[in-house]
């Protein structure tokens, strides 16, 4: 019981133990995170360059910074070709591509509810000030 009790007493001072899913939306819904994976996801390996354009609006610094957070998580994996001109190429993981159900999830919820929540931000907007 005083496992118990103690347990109870961090998850109210530990937002991370309160919420067991912080983690998991701190690793997953970072600002590029889903581009990226949803890339590596829908084209397969691809070098630097392909991802960026294929992103389109991300700066190669952020772009490098999510890549090494994303293979550090394990959710992206890097290779490393010794030519000349060295090459380097990113894939998404297995681990990455067990989020697909997850992301296929969201999207239908999505589809199903966007506009409902447009539609709320629409009256929150048009209501006299609160």
């Amino acid at each position: 019981m005083a496992d118990d009790a103690d347990w109870v007493a961090a998850t109210t001072t530990d937002p991370g133990l309160a919420c067991p899913t912080s983690a998991v939306v701190e690793i997953v819904f970072s600002r590029w995170t889903t581009p990226i994976l949803w890339t590596l996801h829908m084209h397969g390996r691809q070098r630097f360059v392909e991802l960026q354009r294929r992103i389109g609006t991300i700066t190669p610094k952020v772009l490098t910074q999510r890549l090494r957070q994303l293979e550090r998580d394990g959710m992206v994996v890097r290779t490393y070709h010794p030519e000349v001109p060295p090459r380097v190429e990113y894939e998404i993981s297995e681990l990455g591509r067990s989020l697909a159900p997850l992301f296929a999830h969201l999207a239908q919820w999505a589809a199903g509810n966007l506009d409902r929540v447009e539609q709320a931000r629409n009256d929150y907007d048009t209501d006299p000030p609160r």
